[in-house]
């Protein structure tokens, strides 16, 4: 083969690859975005629901976390405010801290994000501030190892992330669900900590990268015809 078949040959197999390849991730996007509209239409409906019973701890080992999250649900037991964990966050009304306090149940201890509350804001120190209490809001997901460069810090009670089994371990919460509950605005109405500030929304930018694979299919395709072309000509 001449060097310059050599070369053809070596450009159409380029585009083809091309096409083949980018064609394949445009049907995934497309495949992405039909799955991200469903989520959302799911978790939207999610919301809408009334509050069902906190999971069982029969249950914990088996929940489907896709199907749990943002599941509104409601349980009861008593507030162990001598074992909050505060939560860097930065929310809506500024920076502060997620005030992450276990509620005791029956089924074991659940973290219960009580709310946003501004740097400064201690929670009561004395044991004897226990108390009982109820919470309605929203199932989360475990945020584990901190934020991107900002690990937690648990021996440092430096903590970025709602890490539902690091806050566990360093808090000494036996048997603790590994889901926690964003409260919502009811729980602490009119004072610190405020809760209800639960930010629900999916990015889905998965059209427009659909279409950006897709374009670069057709000009690998194009890319194609004009090299199968070129090499149809007679020398």
């Amino acid at each position: 083969m001449s060097r310059g078949g050599g070369k053809r040959a070596f450009l159409l197999a380029l585009c083809l690859l091309g096409t083949l390849l980018f064609s394949a991730l445009g049907v995934w996007q497309v495949e992405r975005r039909a799955w991200k509209l469903d989520l959302i239409e799911r978790v939207d409906a999610r919301l809408r629901t009334a509050p069902v019973p906190f999971p069982p701890r029969s249950e914990w080992g088996r929940l489907d976390p896709h199907d749990i999250e943002y599941r509104r649900v409601r349980a009861t037991g008593w507030f162990d405010w001598g074992k909050t964990t505060l939560v860097d966050a930065l929310t809506e009304l500024g920076p502060g801290n997620w005030v992450l306090t276990p509620l005791v149940t029956p089924e074991g201890p659940i973290l219960v994000n009580r709310g946003f509350a501004p740097k400064g804001w201690r929670p009561p120190r004395s044991p004897t501030d226990e108390g009982g209490g109820s919470v309605i809001g929203l199932l989360r997901l475990s945020e584990p190892d901190g934020r991107f460069l900002r690990p937690n810090e648990p021996n440092k009670e430096r903590w970025f992330s709602r890490d539902v089994a690091a806050i566990a371990s360093a808090r000494s919460l036996q048997g603790a669900a590994p889901f926690f509950i964003d409260a919502d605005a009811r729980t602490n109405a009119g004072a610190y900590p405020v809760g209800g500030l639960t930010v629900v929304k999916f990015r889905n930018t998965h059209l427009i990268y659909a279409l950006t694979w897709f374009g670069l299919a057709v000009l690998s395709l194009v890319g194609l015809a004009l090299v199968a072309r070129s090499s149809s000509k007679p020398s």
